[in-house]
C-alpha cells in the first residue's frame, strides 16, 4: 500500500517575506544581506572621482594668465618728467629701482633709455661702443673734495659729491684715506695720455691698459682712478694691494661706484685689471649690479663683448 498522504504545511516565512530557505542557506543569505546594509556607502564626490576625468589645471587668477607684459615705462608721467629734467636717479626710481630698469633695457622696453647717450650714468663706454660725439664733453665738473696727485681733478658734480662721502666713510671705517689720480679727462688730453701709453708699451699693450680717446669713460666725467693716501699719497698701480682698496672693492656699490675692470672681466672688456678704476652708475644701478654678482658693464645690459678695437 501506498502510504497515507501526508498533511501538506505551509512553508515557514522568512523575514523577508520569501519561502523559507535551508537553515545553511538561510544563514549565507543573512550575512550577505548584513554585509550590504553596514557597507560604507560612497559619497557623491568618491562615486564622480571614481569616473575618469580630465586632470584639472589650477585655476590662475586671470591677470597671470596669457597677461601682457607691461606698458612702456616711458610713457609713465614719473618717468617722462624725470628724463625731461635730466634726473638719472628718478628716471631709474621710476622704472621700479636698478634691476627693473636694467631688466626694462634688455626687454626692448626702453626707448627712452640710451645706452649710447654719455650725458646719463647708465651709458656705456668701450672698444667698440665710441662716445658720440666722439670728443664729448660734460655740461658741468665739480672739483672732487679728495687729495689729488695731477691736476685732473674734476668730474661731474653728483660723482664728485659722491666720491667725497665714500672717502669720509672710509677714513670713518679706519682704513685710512683716499686720494685721487686723476677724474675727468678731455679728449685731446686722452689723445695725449694714450699716445704716451703706445710710445712705452707699444700699441697692443697700450690698448690693454689705456682707452684711446673717444673711447674713455675718464672723459664722461664718471670715471675716477684712486689712490691710497695715508698718510702720503702713492701710485695706482699700488692701490689694490691697499687696505683702502680692499674696503672700496666692497663697499664702493654702496656710494653709486663699480670697480669697472676686474680680472674676471678681462676677455670681456680687453683691459688689464684695474683696481683704482671706478666708475659711477649711481646707487639704485649700483646695488642691482653688486646684488646680480656682475662683473662688467657689458654683461649686465646684455651688450656684446668688447675686448678689441674694430680696426
Amino acid at each position: 500500500m501506498n502510504p497515507a498522504p501526508q498533511p501538506q504545511h505551509a512553508a515557514p516565512r522568512s523575514p523577508i517575506h520569501g519561502p523559507a530557505l535551508p537553515i545553511g542557506l538561510a544563514v549565507t543569505a543573512i550575512g550577505i544581506l548584513l554585509s550590504i546594509a553596514t557597507a560604507p556607502v560612497a559619497t557623491s564626490a568618491e562615486r564622480v572621482q571614481a569616473i575618469p576625468e580630465p586632470v584639472l589645471v589650477q585655476e590662475v587668477p586671470a591677470v597671470q594668465v596669457g597677461a601682457t607684459v607691461a606698458a612702456d615705462p616711458c610713457s609713465e608721467p614719473v618717468v617722462q618728467e624725470a628724463i625731461a629734467s635730466a634726473d638719472d636717479a628718478a628716471t631709474i626710481a621710476g622704472f621700479g629701482g636698478g634691476e627693473s630698469f636694467r631688466a626694462a633695457v634688455i626687454a626692448g622696453n626702453a626707448p627712452c633709455v640710451s645706452l649710447d647717450d654719455p650725458a646719463h650714468v647708465w651709458v656705456v663706454v668701450n672698444k667698440s661702443r665710441p662716445l658720440d660725439p666722439v670728443d664729448f664733453a660734460p655740461a658741468s665738473l665739480a672739483e672732487m673734495p679728495l687729495q689729488m696727485t695731477t691736476a685732473s681733478g674734476r668730474a661731474r658734480a653728483d660723482v664728485a659729491a659722491a666720491v667725497g662721502v665714500m672717502a669720509d666713510a672710509a677714513e670713518a671705517a679706519g682704513v685710512g684715506r683716499i686720494g685721487a689720480n686723476n677724474g675727468y679727462r678731455s679728449y685731446d688730453l686722452q689723445v695725449r695720455t694714450h699716445a704716451t701709453h703706445v710710445e712705452s708699451r707699444g700699441q697692443d699693450q697700450a690698448d690693454a691698459a689705456s682707452a684711446r680717446a673717444g673711447h674713455s669713460e675718464h672723459q664722461t666725467g664718471l670715471a675716477l682712478d684712486l689712490v691710497a693716501c695715508s698718510p702720503q699719497c702713492g701710485g695706482i698701480e699700488a692701490f689694490g694691494a691697499t687696505a683702502q682698496g680692499a674696503w672700496v672693492a666692497e663697499h664702493a656699490w654702496e656710494h653709486g661706484f663699480i670697480v669697472r675692470y676686474e680680472q674676471v672681466g678681462t676677455g670681456v672688456t680687453g683691459y688689464q685689471p684695474e683696481p683704482w678704476h671706478l666708475r659711477y652708475i649711481g646707487t639704485e644701478l649700483a646695488a642691482a649690479y653688486h646684488d646680480g654678482g656682475f662683473h662688467t658693464l657689458e654683461e649686465f645690459f646684455g651688450l656684446p663683448a668688447a675686448p678689441d678695437y674694430a680696426h
